[in-house]
Parts: C-alpha cells; structure tokens; sequence
C-alpha cells in the first residue's frame, strides 16, 4: 500500500503550519522551499485543502495559508482524504460474490488502519 507523494507533502505541510505559528498566514514560497518542492505543485495540494476547509487562503502582500479554527480537530485520515479521495484501497476482483472472505479481510484491516489514522491529529504531534 501506498500514499501518493502529495499525501506526504500535504501531512507536512499541515504539520509546518502547525509549528510555525497556526493564525500567521504562511506564503507557498516558503512552504515549497521547507519541503524542497515547487510552489506550483505545492499550490496544488493547497488548493485541495482549502477546499476541505482544513486551511484557508489569505490574499494580499502579507498573505498566504493558515490552519483553520478547528485545526486541533484535523486528523491524518481527514487529510489523506482531501488528497486521495475516501474510496476503498482494495477493490475486490469477483464483484458478484458479497461473501469473499479476501475482501472480508482486506476490508477489516483497512478499518483498523482508518481508525488509527483517524485517531491521531496533527495536534499531537506538536505536543512530541
């Protein structure tokens, strides 16, 4: 299993704003450059998560991105889902069978991986 790239750079971008300072906006550039990335694609995924409502858009000359209010409340499953979409990692091959035991067990592990992921914020990574 795996994450796209933008995952990664989104996770750590909300974890950058996190530690900077949550209500000062942030600028692309420097996001980009902490994470050695393009502004253009980083724009990308910021623009994903101003969509979901997890960061907003500040314009202006001291503009950029800051946490949302409930940024506390933001979880690693809540931002995986902004970027990869909340569709099943695994797609169970004989669609006509509602009984397959693999899709029993892929389903059930994946739960448990959403439920850890849903558990841990961004929030408590700060307190480390």
């Amino acid at each position: 299993m795996k994450y796209s790239k933008a995952t990664n750079y989104a996770l750590h971008t909300m974890l950058i704003l996190a530690m900077e300072t949550p209500n000062k906006p942030v600028g692309v550039q420097l996001l980009a450059e902490k994470q050695n990335l393009s502004p253009t694609y980083l724009s990308k995924i910021l623009t994903k998560l101003v969509k979901e409502g997890m960061i907003n858009s500040v314009s202006g000359a001291n503009g950029g991105y800051t946490l949302s209010q409930n940024w506390e409340e933001i979880s690693f499953l809540d931002i995986i889902h902004a970027i990869e979409g909340k569709s099943s990692l695994f797609d169970c091959c004989l669609f006509s069978n509602p009984e397959c035991v693999i899709k029993e067990v892929m389903l059930s592990a994946e739960n448990k991986l959403e439920e850890e992921l849903s558990n841990t914020k961004i929030a408590d990574l700060i307190k480390k």
